[in-house]
């Protein structure tokens, strides 16, 4: 429980087509107090620029597997039929027992699985500003082959076109700065919701004594 609200910590899940952004903004909502991260699992190589625990936990296809067996994923899938991403339940029962707000930057599919087992948490769709900027994103990293660009492309479009069944909400990145406080905005107004205060509202009115 938060020890601020009394309420079960938010799962916060952030989703967008590759070349979105996605991480950018997690990092920005990840700048308020009282959120933490899940680090995925995947099976991909880890890039030069990346160290494993940091965005992900690198591990081989037989240790995921095993993972697999043991129950230990929350949500986990296989990404464009290569490699597999999985989150590890640990993360939602650290988060539950520091309190603190739960953030998942995972994929459409997890999202899915996440939505169903809880249907509570709260999703995040980061949408690119047009089909050229995210290609235009994508083809200033230089690392991906133009068979890889396609794949990518065709599979931004299945993930927007599945935007509506499972995001509560939706940030356009054409500007990170604003796009962030957009994010970040998002978690400050659901920390507000009635319902997540109602305990709060209960006991200042105890306070004042009678009937409430």
């Amino acid at each position: 429980m938060s020890a601020e609200t009394g309420n079960v910590p938010l799962v916060l899940i952030v989703s967008g087509p590759s070349g979105s952004g996605k991480s950018t903004l997690v990092q920005k909502i990840l700048e308020l107090p009282g959120t933490m991260p899940s680090i995925s699992c995947t099976t991909r190589p880890r890039r030069a620029t990346e160290s494993s625990g940091k965005c992900y936990d690198f591990v081989s296809e037989a240790e995921f597997e095993a993972m697999v067996a043991r129950g230990e994923f929350f949500e986990y899938a296989r990404v464009f039929g290569k490699y597999s991403y999985g989150t590890p339940k640990k993360w939602l029962e650290e988060s539950r027992k520091r309190g603190l707000d739960l953030v998942l930057e995972i994929d459409v599919q997890g999202a899915a699985q996440v939505k169903e087992k809880l249907p509570e948490s709260v999703a995040i769709f980061i949408l690119p500003p047009s089909r050229e900027e995210l290609e235009r994103r994508l083809r200033g990293r230089g690392q991906d082959s133009d068979e890889e660009m396609a794949r990518r492309l065709a599979k931004a479009r299945d993930e927007i076109a599945a935007f509506g069944k499972y995001y509560d909400f939706c940030v356009v990145n054409d500007d990170v700065e604003r796009a962030g406080r957009e994010a970040q905005a998002i978690v400050t107004a659901l920390r507000c919701s009635s319902t997540r205060r109602r305990d709060r509202v209960q006991k200042l009115l105890a306070s004042f004594g009678g009937k409430n």
